[in-house]
């Protein structure tokens, strides 16, 4: 999977920023991003599932991306190519 195969989408519940989340998407499997209204009407119980399902290939809270940000993990100018190159070193996709 290449850069250009994914988007980074934000999907703001509220302003605090454990109310902010960070997705990283597979355009293969959703190239418009996520349809949260679609998405809003899943079980709750299976919603994890249903983001793997629709492309989510990583998810992180605003807080958790300060987090991984103050740690030298993640470039907050360079997100997409930043948490793209995370999902590599972590396994969840191969170039």
């Amino acid at each position: 999977m290449k850069l250009n195969q994914t988007s980074l989408q934000k999907i703001e519940f509220g302003d605090e920023p454990e109310d902010i989340y960070f997705c990283l998407i597979d355009l293969r499997m959703s190239p418009q991003g996520l349809n949260i209204k679609k998405l809003s009407l899943s079980d709750p119980r299976n919603i994890d599932e249903q983001f793997r399902n629709n492309g989510c290939l990583m998810m992180f809270t605003g807080a958790e991306i300060e987090e991984l940000i103050r740690r030298g993990e993640l470039d907050r100018d360079e997100l997409h190519r930043s948490l793209y190159r995370l999902a590599l070193k972590d396994g969840v996709i191969r170039e």
